[in-house]
């Protein structure tokens, strides 16, 4: 695996944003503290603060639920963009077997057609 590269100016880390009760220190390398402000905590409604905490949910839980989320999301934009891509190609392709298909079945009756006028002729020059 590659090491993680350094984060962009601006965009905060996970551990930026999240902060963990037990968690020593974050990733950049400072201790998280509970009187720091999360990011958009300002904009929660009083009536939502005052609500009970949900159960607390350890980093391997937080980052587990992350990653099935986020295959969900890729499983879906592959999903949608192989649709997109293949659409048109299978068109093309199921157009071609058909003309193709066609043209030999044309002229196998042709040659079937033939052979049955041949035959009938055959036996009429011999009576």
């Amino acid at each position: 695996m590659s090491s993680p590269r350094p984060p962009q100016h601006g965009v905060p880390t996970l551990t930026e944003v999240v902060t963990w009760p037990d968690a020593p220190e974050s990733a950049s390398g400072t201790a998280s503290t509970p009187d720091r402000p999360v990011p958009g905590a300002s904009d929660v409604p009083e009536a939502a603060a005052a609500a009970p905490e949900p159960a607390q949910i350890t980093q391997a839980q937080l980052t587990e639920r992350v990653l099935l989320d986020l295959n969900r999301q890729i499983d879906l934009m592959l999903d949608y963009r192989l649709r997109e891509t293949l659409t048109p190609l299978l068109a093309r392709a199921a157009d071609g077997l058909i003309r193709d298909a066609r043209n030999e079945l044309a002229s196998t009756l042709r040659d079937v057609v033939a052979r049955a006028v041949a035959q009938e002729l055959s036996r009429h020059r011999i009576r």
